[in-house]
C-alpha cells in the first residue's frame, strides 16, 4: 500500500492551523482506535468513523494517484504544444483533461475533507494499564482498610458543609440564587479567606516545584476550546460550556485551555522541555447540578476558582508517562499536607475524555455527603492537543520537528477542597472548623474558624 503519512488541509483560520494528522499511524492502528472508541462509549458516528477510516483513506490514496497521473498527462501535452506549436488534436485533449481534472479534484477535495473530519473526531488511544473499572493505586492519610470502612458510611447531616457554612456565616447561597441563579454562591468572612488561603498555598506549592505562574484570560475562542478536546455539548447534547452570544467565544471551563493555547504555533528546543506552568483562574461549567445531582452547596457549581498545572514534554510516551506520575505525586503531596483522607485512582476507559491517554483522579471522603468526591485529576494527552494547536519541538537527536506531549492536572479545585476541609475538620461540640496547618499563615495565623 502506498501511504500518505500527513494530510494538512489548506483551510486554516486566523487563529489555528488545521492539524497535520499522521494518517499512516491512524490506519495502521485502526483496531486500537476502534477499541478506544468502544471502551470510551463514544457516540455512534465516531465509532463509525473509526471503523470506516481505512476504506476512506484507501479511496483518498486512489484519487490522489489518479489526479497525479492526469496532471502528469497535462504537463506532457503542454510540453508537446509548446514544442510543436498549436495542434487541434492536442488542444482538444487538453480541454478534455481539464474537465476530468476539475471533476476529479472536486471528488478528491470532498474525500480529503471527509477523511480529515473522521480523523479529527477520533479520541486518543488508551494506556495499557487502563481497565474498565476504577483501580485504587494509592491512599493519602489513610489505609485501604480505612477506604473500605469509609465507603460503608451513610451521609451525616451534622457535617453537611452547606449547613455549616451558613451557620458560621461563611457563605450565602440564598442571595446568590436570587442574584445569579442556582449553583452560585457568595463566600463571606473566613470562608472567603479560606478560599484565598487555598489558592495561595497551591500556587506556592507549585512554584516550589518548578512551575511558572500564569494568570490567563477567562474568555477563549470556540475553536481553541475545541482544539483542546472540549466540546460545547456532550454526547447527550447537554451544554458543557458557556458560549457568549453573538460571538465565537466561550468562558473557560478550565485553565487547561488557555494554558495549552499559550503555546499555539510554538517551536521549542529539546532543552526547553519539560516546560511547567501553573495558572489561577475562574472556571465556568454550564452543566453544574445536571440531572439533579449535588445541586446544594459548593460541590457542583457554575463558577469557581481553580489552580491548574500544565506541562509540555518531548514526544516520547515513556517520558510523558513519567511526567504524569510526577504531577500525581505533587498532587498527593498537596493533599497529604492538608490532612485529607483520599484514594488515588487509575480511571477507567469510560471516564476518559477524548484527549486523555490516561487519567488519575484523587477522591476525598466527605462525611456530610457520605461518599467520596473528586478533588483533582491529572491526564496525559500525548500529542492530541499539540497537533491541534501546532505545538512542536526540535528533536535533539534527529534535528526534526515533532509534536510535543501535553499534560494537565488540578492542583486545587477550591470549592470542593473547601467542602472536604469543612466536612472532615468540623467539630460539632465547639461549632468550629480546624484550619489545616499549611493554610494558617494565609489566614491571619488562626487555628480554627468560629462564629
Amino acid at each position: 500500500m502506498r501511504f500518505i503519512r500527513y494530510i494538512s488541509v489548506s483551510t486554516n483560520s486566523n487563529v489555528l492551523r488545521r492539524p497535520s494528522f499522521d494518517f499512516k499511524s491512524i490506519v495502521q492502528l485502526q483496531d486500537e482506535y476502534i477499541n478506544s472508541c468502544s471502551r470510551r462509549i463514544v457516540n455512534e458516528q465516531t465509532l463509525r468513523n473509526a471503523s470506516s477510516i481505512l476504506n476512506r483513506y484507501n479511496d483518498f490514496v486512489k484519487l490522489d494517484v489518479q489526479l497525479r497521473n492526469l496532471k502528469n498527462e497535462r504537463s506532457k501535452l503542454n510540453s508537446q504544444v509548446k514544442n510543436l506549436g498549436p495542434n487541434q488534436y492536442l488542444l482538444e485533449e487538453l480541454g478534455l483533461l481539464k474537465v476530468r481534472i476539475k471533476n476529479l479534484s472536486s471528488h478528491y477535495n470532498e474525500t480529503q475533507e471527509s477523511l480529515y473530519q473522521m480523523a479529527e473526531s477520533l479520541p486518543n488511544l488508551i494506556h495499557p494499564s487502563v481497565s474498565g473499572k476504577e483501580e485504587i493505586v494509592a491512599t493519602i492519610n489513610c489505609s485501604l482498610n480505612d477506604i473500605e470502612e469509609l465507603s460503608t458510611r451513610k451521609p451525616d447531616p451534622t457535617f453537611d458543609h452547606k449547613s455549616i457554612l451558613e451557620d458560621l456565616n461563611l457563605a450565602n447561597f440564598q442571595t446568590a440564587s436570587r442574584v445569579s441563579g442556582t449553583s452560585f454562591y457568595y463566600m463571606l468572612n473566613d470562608g472567603a479567606l479560606l478560599e484565598q488561603a487555598l489558592i495561595q498555598y497551591a500556587l506556592k506549592f507549585a512554584r516550589q516545584n518548578g512551575y511558572e505562574m500564569v494568570i490567563p484570560p477567562s474568555v477563549v475562542k470556540n475553536e481553541v476550546t475545541n482544539a483542546c478536546g472540549f466540546k460545547p455539548r456532550d454526547q447527550n447534547n447537554e451544554q458543557q460550556v458557556y458560549e457568549l452570544a453573538n460571538s465565537n467565544q466561550c468562558l473557560n471551563g478550565t485553565a487547561e485551555i488557555p494554558l495549552a493555547a499559550l503555546s499555539i504555533d510554538a517551536e521549542f528546543s529539546a532543552q526547553d522541555l519539560p516546560k511547567r506552568q501553573c495558572a489561577i483562574a475562574r472556571s465556568f461549567r454550564a452543566e453544574a447540578g445536571a440531572h439533579g445531582k449535588d445541586t446544594k452547596g459548593l460541590y457542583r457549581v457554575h463558577e469557581f476558582s481553580k489552580v491548574e498545572l500544565f506541562q509540555w514534554t518531548e514526544n516520547d510516551v515513556n517520558t510523558s508517562s513519567k511526567v504524569l506520575k510526577d504531577i500525581l505525586n505533587l498532587q498527593i503531596g498537596f493533599f497529604t499536607g492538608l490532612g485529607l483522607k483520599c484514594k488515588v485512582m487509575n480511571m477507567p476507559s469510560s471516564d476518559l475524555g477524548s484527549p486523555a491517554y490516561q487519567k488519575f483522579d484523587i477522591e476525598c471522603f466527605m462525611p456530610g455527603r457520605g461518599k467520596f468526591g473528586e478533588l483533582s485529576s491529572t491526564s496525559n494527552c500525548l500529542d492530541y492537543q499539540a497537533r491541534r494547536l501546532n505545538i512542536k519541538y526540535r528533536n535533539s537527536t534527529t534535528n526534526k520537528l515533532q509534536f510535543v506531549h501535553t499534560l494537565n492536572g488540578t492542583m486545587c479545585a477550591v470549592p470542593r477542597t473547601i467542602v472536604a476541609i469543612i466536612e472532615n475538620f468540623y467539630d460539632p461540640l465547639s461549632n468550629t472548623i480546624e484550619i489545616p496547618a499549611p493554610l494558617r499563615s494565609f489566614m491571619d495565623d488562626k487555628e480554627r474558624i468560629s462564629v
